[in-house]
């Protein structure tokens, strides 16, 4: 595919330049907005003994701070992106750093303002924001003294924001020879989707070659990161480094346990898939570069030919997804070429008023068009949460999927309807895996992140730890069904440097949207304004909440059980297929 014909996005709607004058009164508005922020939390004695707890109190706090947050993201969000495609560019990259120290300000106000928001009675009528102040009591509680969560908010520069950081520009730059080919490890991890046996194991020997270089830089990022989590977790007194992160996602330790259960109920049935799949590439056994060679006839999908489909497939199931689509198509929403300097993998992000940008590095397979589609659901769930105030846009990592697994789950489909024979084959195994990433993988990646935390207690881990716990983990959810494994993947996941336990939500995320669409096929009529209406309130309830609206409980076993099932049922279509 040439790379002509792949989009770089259009920042220019944000700002033309970080020299512009609108950039510049951006960030004057967001000094201002600080300044009547810190003076009205004096003025209502927010977070002292004898602080305002009236309506007149609360209205204008939580106005105020969101009226500052509408004004700081669109400028943050113009810089995010531009290192996002250019980790060399300095400019951003300086400017953002001077951002983040002004908005350390904030960050360090946000110990008085849980406290304060807990603070309110239990009758007091908080509206949509009840939840928050549900939430702001259990944070509160754990809680360190204001001076210590000061000291946390400013060491977090130099500590965790600083080594995620590094870590993107170490990854991004990192380039493999292939071939006699030097490509940047993007495009390297893209031919783990090529047809050629030796190409996709020339890659990955490549890749593995490439992050071993780097390995010291990379273990000290991540050693950087988890040591801080440890020690944030043990001061201020949760059970681990897990429980903060549930009530991040708006789920309990229950509901967790429940689907990782019925995940690991599952795990025969993805080595099924494996053992099939292994056959049809005349293997007896796949090795880690074999999990995304296409099977069938695979073909490659231009750019033109990913936009039309998407946008076909997502006007039969809601009209308003498909003009969002159309939109972020028209309106350059969309950066899609691979190059060096560039991070890997997609993201959805939001600028402002409803309107989003994605990064991708499409490489022209379904599964790049699977990706493309999943990440516009982001967007979609982005224009749904539009008329929110930041405070309740706040939307956790298990409900943040919704939109983008919905998105995908209606093209894939849609694409093993119109299709059959080999072609069929190549689509359902695309599919799954998908699929088998979001179970199999991330549950490797859950044990591998729980073993890495409780070693971090005591000491820093070196490469060949996280490398030998990285492919225990995969051993322990792949099974016997693999010949070789990926021992850098610890180097490869952003997330683990971003933040903690990041993975788990992608799971939910594909079993509540399978779920979800269950619910569509039985009542496609109604389906739209419930699910738009679920969409809009993922800030405002918890996962629970909204999984009951449609008759879900995912603190029992058997709802993850019913979408496990359906994948199943997809895993015995692919059996069959391969035999025949």
């Amino acid at each position: 595919m040439s790379q002509a014909e792949l989009p770089r996005w259009d920042l220019d709607p944000l700002f033309a330049d970080i020299s512009s004058p609108e950039f510049e009164e951006a960030r004057a508005r967001i000094r201002r907005g600080l300044d009547r922020f810190k003076k009205l939390l004096e003025r209502y004695r927010v977070g002292e003994a004898d602080a305002s707890y009236d309506r007149e109190a609360f209205d204008a706090v939580t106005s105020a701070y969101n009226e500052l947050q509408e004004e700081i993201r669109p400028p943050s969000m113009y810089l995010h992106l531009r290192l996002a495609v250019d980790a060399s560019d300095r400019e951003a990259a300086s400017e953002l750093s001077g951002l983040e120290a002004e908005l350390l300000e904030l960050d360090k106000l946000e110990p008085r303002l849980t406290r304060w928001l807990a603070g309110f009675p239990a009758d007091f009528e908080a509206g949509d924001y009840a939840r928050l102040l549900a939430d702001s009591r259990r944070r509160a509680a754990h809680q360190m003294s204001d001076a210590e969560e000061t000291l946390a908010a400013e060491l977090a520069l130099s500590g965790r924001v600083a080594w995620d950081k590094l870590y993107g520009n170490v990854s991004s730059r990192i380039t493999a020879t292939v071939a006699g080919e030097s490509l940047p490890i993007t495009a390297v991890r893209n031919l783990a989707h090529d047809a050629r046996e030796e190409k996709r194991r020339a890659a990955y020997e490549a890749e593995l070659a490439a992050w071993r270089e780097r390995q010291d830089e990379l273990v000290a990022c991540l050693n950087g990161v988890k040591g801080e989590a440890v020690t944030l977790a043990r001061r201020r007194g949760w059970a681990d480094e897990l429980e903060p992160t549930l009530l991040a996602n708006s789920v309990s330790r229950r509901a967790l346990e429940a689907m990782n259960a019925a995940v690991e109920d599952s795990l025969e049935d993805w080595r099924r898939y494996f053992t099939a799949k292994a056959k049809l590439l005349g293997k007896e056994k796949l090795d880690w570069w074999d999990l995304f060679a296409p099977v069938g006839a695979e073909r490659r999908w231009s750019w033109e030919e990913a936009r039309t489909f998407i946008v076909e497939q997502l006007r039969s199931f809601s009209p308003a997804a498909t003009e969002l689509a159309q939109r972020a198509f028209r309106e350059r929403w969309i950066d899609a070429e691979p190059r060096t300097g560039k991070r890997g993998g997609a993201f959805c992000a939001h600028v402002g008023g409803g309107v989003s940008r994605v990064m991708a590095n499409y490489g022209g397979s379904f599964d790049d068009v699977s990706t493309l589609a999943h990440e516009l659901g982001h967007a979609y769930h982005n224009s749904r949460l539009a008329n929110r105030p930041p405070l309740l846009r706040r939307t956790p990592m298990t409900l943040a999927e919704t939109a983008s697994i919905m998105n995908e789950t209606v093209i894939t489909r849609a694409a093993l309807e119109r299709l059959e024979g080999p072609e069929r084959l190549a689509v359902l195994d695309t599919w799954l895996q998908g699929a088998a990433q979001v179970v199999v993988d991330i549950h490797s990646r859950f044990l591998f992140e729980s073993a890495v935390f409780e070693r971090r207690r005591a000491r820093e881990l070196t490469p060949e730890e996280l490398s030998a716990l990285m492919t225990a983990a995969q051993r322990q959810a792949y099974g016997d069904a693999l010949n070789t494994l990926h021992p850098y993947m610890w180097a490869v996941k952003p997330h683990y440097y971003g933040s903690d336990y990041y993975n788990y939500p992608y799971t939910f995320g594909l079993l509540f949207g399978l779920g979800l669409y269950a619910a569509y096929q039985q009542d496609p009529a109604g389906f739209g304004p419930r699910y738009d209406s679920l969409l809009a309130d993922t800030g405002v309830a918890d996962a629970a909440t909204l999984a009951a609206r449609f008759g879900f409980d995912i603190e029992d076993e058997s709802f993850w059980r019913r979408g496990l099932d359906l994948l199943g049922e997809q895993i015995e279509q692919f059996v069959a297929a391969a035999k025949a």
